[in-house]
């Protein structure tokens, strides 16, 4: 079996609704996303996937979706206001947690059709969840 990972770097604020600590508040993060692709061979060129393939469509996803924005549940009540401020969020039907955006770029990944097995979502330099489908 052969593995491969890439990291991508992007910075992200959200919030945890019903949640008694810190993290009700709005806050943001720099955060680290770490793609890792399986394969048991290798294409002609010898890869499992190009790096650079990689980027350009996950990167570029994560860039235009959650890079910079506020991540929020669709229930979060501060939603309608920031909407109507022009801020950039990303919506999700699931808590914010790092568990569930590691899911949420697994998700994308695999739609897109790499052999994506793990996501591991850093949102500090101490924590991190990781989400395996």
């Amino acid at each position: 079996m052969y593995r491969v990972t890439r990291e991508i770097h992007f910075c992200y604020g959200h919030r945890l609704l019903h949640y008694d600590g810190k993290c009700k508040n709005l806050h943001g993060h720099n955060g680290k996303a770490v793609i890792t692709l399986e394969a048991d061979k290798l294409d002609y060129l010898g890869m499992v996937v190009d790096f650079g393939r990689l980027k350009e469509t996950v990167g570029k996803w994560i860039d235009k979706n959650l890079d910079h924005r506020m991540i929020l549940h669709r229930d979060d009540p501060v939603l309608p206001y920031l909407l109507g401020q022009g801020e950039p969020i990303h919506v999700v039907d699931t808590n914010p947690t790092a568990e569930n955006i590691a899911k949420l770029i697994y998700d994308h990944a695999r739609s897109e059709g790499f052999p994506v097995t793990e996501v591991t979502l850093w949102e500090t330099e101490s924590c991190f969840a990781t989400y395996t489908g």
